[in-house]
């Protein structure tokens, strides 16, 4: 979506819209599973007999605002930052990737302890909360190559863990439409700039971020009680 309809609404708007939003449009922000299949999608087993140690992990899945907030509240995560991943500019901005000219997509780079989450834990958060992964080159309102879903692997172990996982979302029958989530290698993360960061909590009332992204918390907070965390 261009800067200025994600960043420039007017403060009124505040008022008008969130009201509404609130009532018609709540979990509007939630990927569209089909319920009967979640049901029989238990939560990935907690890792067990694993040292305590730091690893990584990038997910692009739409506006990095809403995704950012989901990992932040997972218990295990000590850092989320959002930023680009997947493009040819060396120095993407928020204006250039917003164009859809540098091949960038919106994303967020996690560090975690595999002792507290595991990376299959990652993912099913990724898959069922953060994001719709059947929608090709969008997520809800914000359309353009910059909102796809993707998993940006470091190695061998995270590429497999993810084809592993959509198969596993494929043959369940998780959602009506396939999966269109884009697998790749991590060639480089850019950092966003400092006001992308954290802007959940810094902008809680934003309609942007009541209409699509307060929902996902609360879906966290529903499906995945043992996960979930406030944010401190």
């Amino acid at each position: 979506m261009p800067l200025p309809s994600r960043l420039l609404i007017p403060a009124l708007a505040a008022f008008v819209l969130v009201p509404a939003a609130m009532s018609l449009s709540a979990g509007s922000g939630a990927p569209r599973a089909e319920a009967s299949a979640l049901a029989a999608f238990p939560p990935e087993p907690a890792p067990v007999g694993v040292a305590a140690s730091s690893d990584t992990a990038v997910f692009a899945g739409g506006c990095f605002w809403g995704v950012e907030a989901v990992f932040e509240h997972l218990q295990g995560v000590s850092s989320v930052v959002s930023g680009y991943a997947g493009g040819t500019s060396p120095s993407p901005s928020y204006e250039a990737v917003s164009s859809g000219t540098t091949g960038h997509a919106e994303a967020v780079r996690v560090v975690y302890d595999p002792a507290r989450i595991s990376y299959d834990q990652l993912l099913q958060i990724f898959f069922t909360v953060a994001h719709d992964p059947t929608q090709l080159d969008r997520q809800g309102p914000d359309v353009g190559t910059q909102y796809r879903s993707a998993v940006f692997y470091r190695n061998a172990e995270q590429r497999q863990a993810t084809e592993r996982y959509i198969a596993r979302i494929r043959d369940a029958g998780l959602y009506r439409e396939p999966v269109v989530t884009e697998v790749s290698p991590l060639d480089a993360f850019h950092v966003a700039e400092a006001y992308h960061q954290n802007y959940l909590v810094r902008h809680p009332n934003q309609p942007y971020i009541v209409i699509h992204d307060k929902p996902k918390l609360e879906e966290l907070r529903r499906r995945y009680p043992a996960l979930y965390r406030e944010q401190g």
